[in-house]
């Protein structure tokens, strides 16, 4: 039996992001191809951490700066290798490439790191974001990452874009791989709550995650008083994880502004809402919100960024605008009008079982991964920067003359 090694940053939280969700649907990829699974982390599990005591997959715990790692992979021996982010690859990829150097490595991106940084700088500085902002010391050691990995998975169809063409990156090295969901069917459609039995907005996310406290604090200055004066019995939900104080003390019942807190099952408190209100001014990847959303035929309303790569050549499900003025009169106009907000909803079906259908994604990923397990070395050679960057004598006469530097200090003393 092969073994997937997964090194991740945290022990997934599917209830409290999307990251978590993204490397569950990994896992049950991998679970499904019949991998022994191990998954190893520095961190330890939280109350919100996925418990994988009642699974097949093996927990590890591992040290960072320290050699027990390099004895643990050689004697675990993986033929693959997933890294949860490139902070991880970053950690351990080059014990893994001398220790281990048969196995794959896959650098799962779960969004461009260096893409929602510099939007949010731009957003800062009130300017739109510009390839000043995207060449950064972010870029280069995400990018680098990219490089010394076999294999990156883009959640994104802009970010592949991106790296292809901004970056020049080839595309041997990325594979585009959405949130795989399960298709929507007809009996699942007619149990939902219909548009006369749902109420309120509502809005979700991780509240340790930037691009989301932005989008609360934005939607309780800028976007709800509006909405409030032509829609006075509506009340705005807010829910999310590990939300900080300053967060909690935005909770008014006079405003109808509810902060509610972390909520274990998301899809219920989806269904009963009327509208998805995420107005999100930076970020990357793809939002899980809309995910959730679209599969609770919740119609959604939002930025382009949080639209982004979600409904490709598909009609949006829901509103899509920028302005303070023009997301206050969606929000309104979607809320009271059921013909535009049942078309929505049917938007938000079409693109599930289109755009992200598990079972194609699935078997285009198992075909590639073979293509590349049997073929690592063809593939290597392509990527001769990755071979540059992996070689350990690239910078050795810089640290040595650094060395020797210090060294005649000292003996100067």
């Amino acid at each position: 039996m092969d073994t997937l090694l997964i090194i991740g940053q945290t022990f997934p939280e599917p209830s409290t992001t999307a990251a978590g969700i993204r490397m569950m649907q990994l896992i049950s990829f991998f679970e499904e191809q019949k991998y022994h699974i191990v998954f190893s982390s520095t961190a330890s599990t939280s109350e919100k951490s996925v418990s994988f005591m009642d699974s097949q997959i093996e927990v590890k715990t591992i040290k960072l700066n320290d050699k027990s790692f390099n004895d643990f992979i050689k004697k675990l021996n993986p033929s693959i290798v997933l890294f949860d982010r490139f902070i991880t690859e970053e950690k351990f990829g080059w014990r893994v490439a001398e220790y281990c150097p048969e196995a794959i490595r896959i650098l799962d991106t779960e969004d461009l790191h260096f893409l929602r940084k510099a939007r949010h700088e731009a957003l800062k500085n009130e300017k739109t974001t510009t390839e000043d902002h995207l060449f950064s010391e972010a870029a280069i050691r995400e990018i680098a990452s990219i490089y010394r990995c076999d294999l990156s998975l883009i959640i994104s169809e802009f970010e592949m874009n991106l790296l292809k063409t901004t970056f020049q990156i080839n595309s041997d090295l990325l594979f585009y791989l959405p949130f795989l969901t399960t298709a929507i069917d007809s009996t699942k459609f007619f149990n939902l709550p219909s548009f006369e039995d749902r109420k309120h907005f509502i809005t979700i996310g991780n509240l340790l995650h930037a691009p989301n406290v932005d989008s609360v604090l934005f939607l309780k200055k800028e976007i709800w008083p509006g909405i409030r004066e032509q829609l006075p019995e509506a009340e705005l939900h807010v829910y999310g994880a590990y939300a900080p104080q300053y967060i909690n003390e935005l909770h008014s019942e006079d405003d109808k502004f509810l902060v509610k807190g972390w909520v274990d099952e998301v899809t219920e408190i989806m269904k009963s809402a009327k509208i998805c209100l995420a107005p999100l001014r930076f970020g990357a990847g793809l939002k899980g919100k809309f995910i959730d959303a679209m599969k609770s035929g919740t119609p959604s309303i939002t930025t382009a960024i949080g639209a982004e790569g979600l409904a490709g050549d598909f009609p949006f499900s829901g509103i899509v605008s920028e302005t303070i003025d023009s997301l206050v009169q969606a929000s309104v106009n979607l809320y009271t009008h059921k013909k535009e907000w049942l078309k929505c909803q049917e938007n938000g079906f079409v693109i599930i079982n289109k755009r992200f259908n598990k079972n194609k994604f699935s078997e285009e990923f198992k075909i590639h991964l073979n293509k590349l397990l049997n073929a690592k070395e063809k593939y290597r050679k392509r990527n001769f920067i990755g071979q540059i960057l992996q070689f350990k004598n690239l910078q050795a006469t810089k640290y040595m003359s650094k060395w020797i530097t210090e060294k005649n200090k000292n003996k100067e003393l």
